[in-house]
């Protein structure tokens, strides 16, 4: 769409009920800040400037809006006096001139980029002003879109709204279109003689229709619509979004065993035929390949696999960790800053922190990397087909070379060269008849001590 477009995106809402000292809009819906699903509905509509008006801790909004790469201007709306109000707290940038206005809330994660593109063919079309809307359930509390002879005559607030236009269920989405070459004047002209004293931005209606421009109404879907007051609408809305990305990941060709247990974020890639077991979660940052299988009670995060690599069950990846093909992680096993090369394994009961594992290597039970000293973070680097026995720890720095050889039980703090044996444990030694003696001393001891 040729056209240009400015977004408004009101998120100066205080969020009182959240009961939150994190602003409203910054609450997360698949990991993502609910703000930050509008921008990229906005974005995916071919909408790229934005005005975002914010209120508390402002300085939050701006970091969380501005890591999405897009240009954006931000201003604060000190007091709070309506819709209209808070729109024209973006004056400045309005001003700017542009064919198109939209109008978004920041509360709002599951909007879609198909409604917002109607919007925009609306004032392409002629359309000087287009709301948005939904035929409602339960319309209580919501604006209530008036139409008369096919015409949008008005937007009513249910406290305005007369006994009449409370039983209309086609109800507002406070989500506006506005010519923008007519935007400010008609946004000057809005009086706040209603029942709360406050500008509503829906006023514009019956303000373009005097003016004799033409306006017009546009449904989408109520549940696309959803705002977040609170923490169990929150509940609410991130169970749909998950449903609805679960939906989409099957489509795709990923086997999910059972769907309802598996909890993706907002940028989650997975591709064909992998096939993913219950009570997964995925983090934020997770690219998976073709036929790659998670096996239950899986928790990743930033981590990226390869083709038919197999993790799991109860295997926790969380924070940079790159494995190639045909790697195997096994139950109980952590991995952080880590890399997998082709083939290589830890099957069970391993942390490897800052640690580079080479092809075929295998990685016994109970091996840790010791990579923190109180201080500092060092790495282990472990070399191709390395064979790293059971219960051993390696303390880094240290780097184990390729085919060698650790033997069970040691604890690593030289290199182990390319080919060699590392032992590191104390020679065994065997007393005959001592088991006795120990077992009669403890009796004895525990005897006194009852005493």
């Amino acid at each position: 769409m040729a056209r240009t477009c400015l977004t408004v995106i009101l998120a100066a809402g205080e969020g009182t009920r959240m009961h939150s000292a994190l602003p409203k809009v910054l609450h997360r819906v698949g990991g993502l800040a609910m703000v930050c699903h509008v921008v990229n509905a906005a974005k995916a509509a071919k909408c790229n400037e934005f005005a975002v008006v914010v209120g508390r801790d402002s300085e939050k909004v701006e970091a969380e809006v501005g890591a999405l790469a897009i240009t954006a201007t931000f201003h604060e709306q000190s007091q709070r006096l309506g819709t209209a109000h808070a729109v024209l707290a973006a004056r400045k940038t309005i001003a700017r001139g542009y064919d198109d206005i939209l109008v978004l809330f920041g509360d709002t994660p599951l909007l879609n980029a198909a409604a917002l593109t109607e919007m925009r063919k609306s004032l392409a079309d002629g359309a000087d002003v287009a709301a948005l809307g939904f035929h409602a359930a339960n319309p209580h509390g919501y604006g209530r879109l008036v139409i008369a002879r096919g015409q949008l005559t008005a937007i009513r607030e249910e406290k305005d709204a007369s006994a009449k236009q409370r039983k209309i269920n086609f109800c507002n989405a406070g989500i506006m279109a506005i010519n923008g070459r007519k935007a400010l004047e008609m946004l000057d002209a809005i009086g706040n003689s209603n029942a709360k004293g406050e500008y509503y931005l829906t006023d514009i209606v019956e303000i373009a229709r005097k003016r004799g421009l033409k306006v017009v109404a546009r449904q989408g879907a109520e549940d696309d619509m959803q705002g977040i007051n609170n923490r169990a609408e929150l509940a609410k809305v991130e169970a749909l979004w998950q449903q609805r990305r679960r939906k989409e990941i099957m489509l795709a060709g990923v086997t999910l065993l059972a769907p309802d247990t598996v909890y993706f974020s907002h940028d989650t890639q997975i591709g064909e035929d992998c096939l993913i077991e219950p009570n997964v979660f995925f983090g934020p940052g997770v690219r998976l390949g073709s036929s790659v299988v998670v096996k239950a009670f899986c928790h990743l995060a930033q981590t990226s696999i390869a083709d038919n690599c197999q993790i799991g069950p109860f295997a926790r990846m969380r924070g940079n960790v790159e494995l190639d093909q045909n790697v195997r992680i096994g139950n109980f096993v952590e991995l952080k800053n880590a890399k997998f090369a082709t083939g290589a394994k830890a099957a069970h009961l391993s942390y490897l922190g800052d640690a580079t594992i080479g092809a075929k290597a295998n990685i016994g039970a109970g091996t840790i990397t010791c990579n923190y000293d109180g201080f500092n973070k060092h790495l282990t680097q472990i070399g191709e087909a390395a064979f790293i026995g059971s219960n051993s720890s390696l303390v880094a720095p240290v780097s184990i070379g390729k085919g060698a050889y650790v033997a069970s039980g040691s604890v690593i703090v030289e290199d182990v060269p390319a080919g060699a044996l590392g032992v590191a444990r104390g020679r065994q030694v065997n007393k005959p008849g001592h088991a006795a003696k120990i077992r009669q001393k403890a009796i004895s001891a525990k005897t006194r001590s009852k005493g």
